[in-house]
């Protein structure tokens, strides 16, 4: 690898990791989380300001992702069709609900949150740009769910399973029960695997051409909507899946 493809790929990663701190926070702290020395981090995030990829606020000393990286990403969302058609299904699925309502998309062995309406009453936990490993959430289990079998077996072989909370599923066979159980369902309920607290229910966006697009999810937290709860919302779920399904680009 050429110095200059290890620079960059330093430098992505770092842009990476300052998503995780949309306040911002000082150079220390992003040597520190990256493993780089101060020297290298305080020199790339330099010059990821410089690009105007990151900001620096000279009052508090700290750095933070710049609007670039938002009008890239608003881009990508509007080539996509991801504005103008999940957006408005998310927003009728929050009002018939009264809860938080998610879609994301796949990338690897992650999902990528794209978008977010908050309930009226309780705001969700997961933001747009967010990343979870497929066998956290609902909406990865749900996108496993739809996936051909031999591709399913490729991906969990390839899983680190690293526990968010207590209640996890971090081993194989557990993950594969819910992923057959959401197979038979046509939905993914998951309690407390990501937040506590929190619980969510959760369905594949299939395109006519049998592609996964991504996962629609109703999430709530336990005071207000427990499962049973959460199961009298299934036709409203199946509803938003297939406007998704209709609307959203297939390439």
């Amino acid at each position: 690898m050429s110095g200059g493809s290890s620079t960059l790929i330093k430098g992505l990663g770092l842009l990476r990791l300052m998503s995780q701190y949309p306040q911002g926070a000082p150079a220390a702290v992003f040597a520190k989380e990256s493993g780089m020395p101060f020297s290298t981090a305080y020199r790339l995030l330099n010059t990821l300001t410089d690009a105007g990829y990151a900001e620096f606020d000279a009052t508090t000393k700290q750095y933070r992702v710049g609007l670039t990286v938002f009008e890239l990403s608003q881009r990508v969302a509007s080539a996509r069709g991801y504005n103008g058609s999940v957006i408005p299904v998310l927003k009728t699925l929050s009002a018939a609900t009264n809860e938080s309502c998610l879609f994301s998309v796949r990338d690897g062995h992650e999902t990528v949150t794209i978008h977010t309406v908050d309930g009226p009453e309780f705001r969700q936990t997961t933001d747009p740009g967010d990343r979870l490993s497929l066998h956290m959430s609902s909406m990865g289990k749900a996108i496993l769910a739809a996936l051909p079998e031999t591709e399913v077996q490729q991906l969990v072989s390839g899983m680190q399973f690293e526990a968010r909370t207590e209640h996890t599923a971090v081993e194989p066979g557990r993950l594969l029960e819910q992923i057959a159980a959401g197979r038979k369902d046509g939905y993914v309920y998951q309690r407390e695997e990501v937040d506590l607290g929190m619980n969510a229910i959760a369905r594949a966006v299939v395109g006519p051409t049998g592609a996964v697009l991504g996962a629609v999810a109703i999430a709530a937290p336990l005071f207000r909507a427990d499962r049973d709860q959460l199961m009298t919302y299934r036709e409203a779920l199946a509803e938003a899946s297939q406007r998704l399904a209709a609307t959203l680009p297939t390439v």
